[in-house]
């Protein structure tokens, strides 16, 4: 099944323009604890399967990606296989990544080479599932890659927005609530979610102007994406607070260059309406 969704052999890439992917997606979050070091995985990640714990992507050759080729760590981010030839658990977000662009996907790898390595032994999960193993390669034929990702991202603001929030910053593992199996229920895109990854109330961010942010301006979406604070001057907290200023002391969306976080608004305010409450 893995030769299905190959990744070609791709050449070595930009670590300066990795840090600024890294950044747009969030600082790989779940792969910091809060108090770092940047990547060296350990973080807790409960979900309803289980808790896994963020795998360590520094590269020390024996705990973390350092002894991985660069095809092998782009295999694990976009088509959830690892080197030994098993699959990911899906709380790896590969299914979406799965559309990052090549050249984004190889700056990535390159900045992930920069950091510094941390010997840090991978944490096993608590699995609730009988045969996780089994049940990943399942869950990967399901609901798991089926695109093939462009050699470029889009350059055109709307489209490159989108590519941005469906396949780096990933908004949807957060604001779009998840099946039964876990998989995104695609009806309520972008809508929010009752219960977000960490237990709390994640904000519809569709166009809607009851319950989304359809009264926001693109300058506003921009503004919160840069510095936490919402139009009210409330500010952000959990979760999307770190995203914006990165895990561990690493590069978040305040570190992001403005042009991608305007592009990544101008599509937000594209989707269409939803009326969803997630409560507070």
């Amino acid at each position: 099944m893995f030769l299905l969704f190959a990744t070609p052999a791709l050449a070595a890439g930009d670590p300066l323009r990795g840090r600024e992917v890294f950044a747009l997606a969030g600082g790989c979050g779940c792969h910091s604890m809060t108090d770092g070091p940047v990547g060296a995985g350990g973080r807790e990640l409960p979900t309803p399967f289980g808790t896994f714990y963020g795998t360590n992507i520094t590269p020390d050759a024996e705990t973390g990606i350092g002894a991985w080729s660069d095809d092998e760590i782009i295999a694990a981010i976009r088509v959830g296989v690892l080197p030994d030839g098993s699959i990911e658990a899906p709380v790896m977000p590969y299914a979406q990544y799965a559309g990052m662009a090549d050249a984004d996907v190889r700056d990535l790898v390159a900045y992930l080479r920069t950091l510094p390595p941390v010997r840090r032994e991978n944490r096993p999960a608590a699995v609730s599932l009988p045969l996780p193993r089994l049940a990943f390669r399942a869950w990967r034929l399901l609901y798991g890659p089926g695109r093939l990702a462009p050699a470029e991202a889009p350059v055109e603001a709307v489209a490159r927005g989108r590519y941005l929030a469906d396949h780096v910053s990933i908004c949807g593992d957060c604001h779009t609530p998840r099946t039964r199996l876990g998989a995104l229920d695609t009806s309520l895109y972008l809508a929010g979610a009752s219960h977000g990854p960490d237990g709390d109330p994640v904000p519809n961010i569709t166009s809607d102007r009851v319950t989304g942010i359809g009264k926001w301006k693109q300058s506003d979406l921009v503004y919160l994406l840069q510095t936490g604070f919402e139009p009210d001057m409330d500010n952000v907290q959990g979760l999307m607070a770190e995203v914006i200023d990165g895990h561990g002391g690493g590069p978040g969306y305040k570190d992001a260059p403005e042009s991608e976080l305007r592009s990544l608004a101008k599509y937000l305010k594209t989707v269409p309406p939803v009326r969803h409450d997630v409560g507070k």
